[in-house]
């Protein structure tokens, strides 16, 4: 009897340590279906913003006039801009519309060289519709990152954000290259999304 139940002391912590063993399966088609199918949705894609002063945007609050001035590189400080721009395929002004960008920036920096921003952008890009909504600093000479703070439709839950930089300084219009960067959820570990 003794000898008995030395068995199944034994058969009891062989059970207890296979339990707690991780499983991992060596089904070579699951780890080949897993290659094929991306884990995280996400979509990536630039469009061009053209933006001109007095017919796409308006100055809504002049601000404090110093020795700047305005131009297409500086805007006073305190200055409301409200703008409903076209967002094209290409840098070219007749290509295709593939959305609009709407919102408004106010001039935070003393030197005019920096706005605050907060702007929905309606798309229809890559069989994708919606809109997604972004918030951050613009510097008029520079790269400027928008957190992406909301969507609708097709963007509902998406995160992500946008880049955005002037390739085209010139008066009347300005034009800016938006790169979108838009994740779904699961949303993919932080350490990819620098890559």
């Amino acid at each position: 009897m003794v000898f008995a139940l030395q068995h199944y002391d034994t058969l009891a912590i062989l059970l207890l340590v296979l339990a707690l063993m991780p499983f991992e399966g060596n089904c070579s088609s699951q780890n080949h279906h897993r290659e094929r199918r991306p884990l995280h949705k996400s979509l990536h894609f630039t469009l061009f913003q053209h933006a001109t002063i007095n017919r796409t945007g308006y100055v809504i609050v002049n601000g404090m006039k110093g020795e700047e001035g305005m131009s297409e590189k500086t805007i006073p400080f305190g200055t409301l801009y409200v703008f409903q721009d076209p967002l094209t395929a290409k840098a070219n002004r007749s290509s295709k519309q593939r959305g609009t960008a709407e919102g408004t920036s106010i001039t935070s920096g003393l030197d005019g060289l920096s706005s605050i921003l907060v702007a929905k952008l309606t798309l229809r890009v890559k069989n994708h519709k919606g809109s997604i909504s972004i918030v951050g600093g613009i510097n008029n000479l520079d790269r400027s990152d928008y957190p992406v703070v909301g969507g609708t439709e097709d963007f509902l839950f998406v995160h992500g954000y946008v880049t955005s930089f002037p390739i085209d300084l010139k008066s009347p219009t300005v034009v800016y290259k938006n790169e979108f960067h838009l994740y779904w959820p699961p949303y993919p570990p932080l350490a990819s999304l620098k890559n």
